[in-house]
């Protein structure tokens, strides 16, 4: 305090005698600043500061792909600076130029919007600009429509705002003002508003009730014509479809009974095997041509095989001789589209058909009747009997949709469904005494099921596995040959365990594709098989080796069958809807 009153009384000393001096009094002292911050040398961080702004007023080359530092929004849409380019009209450089007349900046617009800025421009003659929130065009239109476009305001709106403005113009007293002009066509036309307002009614109120007017003789007789006509049409639709789905079979043969009362399928007296031993056939001993359209399979007759049996996509089923006349003997048509499959009963007396109208139909092979139709609404790919003299009224047939559907033909009724499969059922084969069979389907799977009872026994499948539209059995019944889409025919064992037989493997025809079908001769010495490029292949089942090829069909060889009696001879089927014998 005493320190501070001296200063203060010093002070005011020196103000009054500025020239005296007191011996007592202290001269002044100035402290230096303190800061507890540390010295750091900040030429560096005055540069970089310096470097920062230089860079962010330096503009940005645009022809330069790469920037080393993050330019500002400023920076990036500034004008181009520089001196104009000497050889340019308006100053842009030929590289920048990507219109003749300059340079066009890519805009992301959307196309509704687009369209509305254009049509309204094209009716009112002004669009929004945009580059900015201005409007370009027609201003005084813009000021008088209030800057709507076409899509702005709907129909009713802009006729309401039109009769507000026709009010007020009343009230104003404006009422010697004329009515607008309107237009002839816009009266005339009942799409407009201006006629709906004529009108007050609009054109879907009702039919107006027009005068009746009496028909001329010449009308009226034309109108009976037309009517009679359309009768007929429709009757004759009708007979048609009844037509397709009869049941009908024609007789081709002289008499349907010798001069001893046999029947005309009774198979020959003499009729057996010469030998044991088969061969290879040479050349074509017959041609049956009756088919339209192509021959989907042919069956022998069981044991003699005097007659053949064929079924074609001409959706006919037709029988022929084959030792005398070499004749079509009888036609069974009931099938409203091609026949897939075929199948004889044991004594040849029925037979079984599938086809893709989805039906299955059982017939008397003599006569021609048709005993019973069975379907499941599914379209069947294969058809067969059981094999066994007493369960001959059993049926199976598989499926498209993945079942084996067995039927009791006596009472009609589905007696088992066998389920397991993941694909289309492509074949049937019985095995191990007719105890067993064997299915294979387009999961490209084996599956071995004991008759009558819908659980697998034996489930083969591997990575390695195609599809096997055919399967036979060799006629000693130990084996089996599966033609797979693989270009090659497989063999399994039907002993326990259905194993495959690697070191027999028949290869050379081209089959993927097609369900080219796979045969034995009787005596089990070869294997034969139809082919993609209507050839007919036959192996030595010892060897494995290539024997012979035939040339048989133009087109695709689906079916070929050994004669059972005949060792040297082979009926043969294809897509061009001939059956030939060799």
């Amino acid at each position: 305090m005493d320190l501070l009153q001296s200063y203060s009384d010093r002070n005011d000393d020196e103000l009054q005698n500025p020239n005296s001096s007191s011996p007592d009094s202290s001269p002044p002292r100035l402290l230096a600043a303190k800061s507890s911050a540390p010295k750091i040398d900040d030429t560096t961080l005055a540069l970089t500061v310096a470097q920062a702004n230089q860079t962010r007023a330096r503009p940005i080359d645009p022809t330069q792909h790469v920037v080393s530092f993050n330019p500002t929004y400023d920076q990036l849409w500034a004008p181009m600076q520089g001196p104009a380019h000497p050889y340019a009209k308006d100053g842009i450089a030929q590289g920048m130029r990507n219109h003749k007349l300059g340079f066009v900046e890519d805009a992301s617009i959307h196309s509704f919007v687009f369209d509305e800025q254009y049509n309204t421009f094209h009716k009112y003659g002004y669009a929004a600009d945009p580059s900015g929130s201005e409007y370009i065009g027609d201003l005084g239109t813009l000021k008088r429509n209030d800057g709507v476009s076409v899509y702005n305001i709907p129909q009713h709106e802009q006729k309401r705002r039109r009769l507000e403005k026709k009010k007020k113009k009343k009230e104003e007293g404006d009422d010697d003002i004329e009515e607008e002009e309107v237009d002839v066509e816009e009266v005339n036309n009942p799409s407009t508003d201006v006629w709906l307002m004529k009108n007050k009614k609009s054109p879907w109120a009702g039919k107006k009730e027009g005068v009746q007017i009496e028909l001329t003789e010449e009308q009226k007789k034309y109108a009976e014509e037309y009517a009679k006509k359309k009768e007929e049409k429709g009757a004759g639709r009708e007979n048609r479809e009844s037509e397709a789905h009869t049941d009908k079979s024609t007789f081709h043969g002289k008499d349907e009974k010798d001069y001893q009362g046999r029947s005309w399928i009774a198979p020959p007296k003499d009729a057996r095997a010469n030998n044991d031993h088969c061969y290879i056939p040479k050349r074509l001993v017959h041609t049956w041509s009756g088919h339209t359209m192509g021959v989907s399979a042919i069956r022998f007759f069981p044991k003699y095989g005097h007659l053949i049996l064929s079924a074609g996509m001409d959706n006919k089923v037709k029988i022929w001789d084959v030792f005398n006349s070499g004749k079509c003997m009888r036609t069974y048509m009931g099938h409203s589209k091609g026949v897939k499959d075929i199948c004889f009963s044991n004594d040849g007396s029925k037979f079984l058909t599938a086809s893709f109208d989805k039906n299955i139909k059982y017939w008397d092979t003599e006569t021609g009747q048709v005993i019973s139709t069975f379907s499941t609404g599914k379209l069947p790919h294969v058809v067969k009997l059981n094999p066994d003299d007493d369960k001959q009224n059993f049926l199976l047939a598989g499926m498209s949709d993945k079942k084996i559907v067995q039927w009791d033909m006596n009472s009609g009724q589905i007696t088992q469904e066998y389920d397991q499969h993941l694909g289309a059922v492509n074949t049937i084969t019985f095995v191990d005494d007719n105890r067993r069979f064997v299915t294979s389907s387009d999961d490209k799977s084996l599956r071995v099921w004991e008759f009558g009872i819908p659980v697998v026994i034996k489930y083969i499948s591997e990575p390695h596995m195609h599809s096997m539209p055919s399967i036979s059995v060799h006629p000693n019944t130990n084996w089996l040959a599966a033609q797979s889409l693989d270009n090659q025919i497989l063999i399994y064992s039907t002993r326990e365990r259905f194993q495959l037989n690697k070191k027999k493997r028949f290869s050379g025809h081209t089959s993927a594709g097609y369900a080219c079908q796979v045969n034995f001769s009787p005596d089990g010495r070869f294997v034969m098989s139809g082919d993609g490029d209507g050839k007919c292949w036959f192996w030595d089942w010892k060897t494995c080796k290539v024997f012979r090829t035939l040339k048989c069909h133009e087109g695709v060889t689906i079916g070929c069958e050994w004669h059972p009696l005949e060792q040297s001879k082979v009926a043969t089927c294809g897509w061009d809807g001939l059956i030939k014998y060799w």
